[in-house]
């Protein structure tokens, strides 16, 4: 399921100069992302061709080539093997005949994605339209990790059920938010819930929400499997969600902003956010647990709020029945 879906892995700006790269683990396979100098975007396997040691260990960098630091096998910013100390006289071995696996990457607007599958194909235009008109005006501040006690499937269903848990769950959110016009829209692969704002005092005792979640609307999308876009004026959140176990998953947020927000607006920003996020993980840690019981089988959908969870359900359902997979039930 992620290793045949288009991952989310950073901002494009992170990548933007010759030479930049950065490291990320999609479906636990290591994967390299480089510009090289000739300007061009290149993914490949982050694991040495000879035993099998990641190449870069840092998050991002800048570099000329990528050195194993195992036994020193040198590999160009192609992926091409330029050395292969004291491989002289090895029967069968041409070092031009080597290099790194590469793999398929895109830019869109200020979002770098990775596919592990070639010829998996890309999202629907009018998804990637929005994504291009994401990068006017806004730029990368902070990238934050969040490990949530629940499986990952549990963490999407949360975000996915149409504002249903906003008012029980989220004081400070349901006061800027307009509940009664809140609806999501589905498409092909992926939906956004949207809802306008209204302008009032948010969380009461834990400060306002109102002065860092303004404009006429909020936006939240959602792309098959794990990805999503918060977006409201000013203020750009990406979350990928990352299995880590049976019961547990990472959530990586990287927060974009307008260009001309002081460090005050950001600080108060994340906090704002961080304190939503941690009413999530309560919950989601909660409903985890809850499916353990012996009690508990499945619940119904609200038709008016849980079409998203709905789409999604289907969605995983489809690839878990593919041949290959082997269901095994607790």
């Amino acid at each position: 399921m992620f290793g045949g879906s288009w991952q989310y892995v950073a901002p494009a700006a992170w990548v933007a100069a010759p030479k930049d790269f950065i490291t990320v683990v999609v479906a636990e396979e290591p994967v390299l992302v480089v510009r090289g100098q000739d300007n061009v975007l290149r993914a490949f396997s982050n694991v040495c061709r000879h035993r099998a040691t990641p190449l870069a260990c840092v998050e991002r960098g800048n570099a000329g080539v990528f050195r194993c630091p195992y036994h020193g096998w040198t590999y160009g910013l192609d992926g091409a093997l330029k050395a292969a100390p004291e491989f002289d006289g090895v029967e069968d071995f041409e070092r031009g005949d080597i290099r790194l696996p590469q793999l398929e990457v895109r830019e869109v607007g200020p979002f770098l994605f990775v596919c592990l599958q070639p010829d998996v194909p890309f999202f629907d235009p009018a998804l990637v339209e929005k994504m291009d008109g994401f990068a006017n005006g806004v730029r990368h501040f902070a990238r934050r990790t969040y490990d949530v006690s629940a499986n990952w499937k549990v963490y999407i269903d949360n975000y996915l059920d149409g504002g249903y848990h906003v008012p029980h769950l989220h004081p400070g959110l349901n006061g800027v938010l307009d509940y009664a016009n809140y609806r999501t829209d589905t498409f092909d692969g992926w939906n956004v819930q949207h809802s306008p704002m209204r302008a009032v005092d948010g969380l009461r005792g834990a400060g306002r929400v109102d002065d860092v979640r303004g404009g006429s609307k909020a936006e939240y999308f959602w792309v098959f499997p794990n990805f999503m876009m918060n977006a409201y004026d000013g203020v750009l959140e990406i979350n990928r969600v990352v299995p880590r176990g049976v019961d547990g998953c990472s959530v990586i947020f990287d927060y974009w902003f307008a260009e001309t927000s002081d460090e005050a607006f950001v600080a108060r920003s994340i906090e704002v956010s961080e304190l939503v996020q941690d009413e999530d993980r309560d919950i989601c840690a909660s409903v985890q647990r809850g499916l353990h019981s012996r009690f508990y089988d499945r619940g119904r959908y609200s038709v008016r709020r849980e079409n998203g969870e709905h789409q999604f359900h289907q969605l995983a359902g489809a690839h878990l029945a593919k041949p290959g997979y082997v269901l095994t039930f607790r």
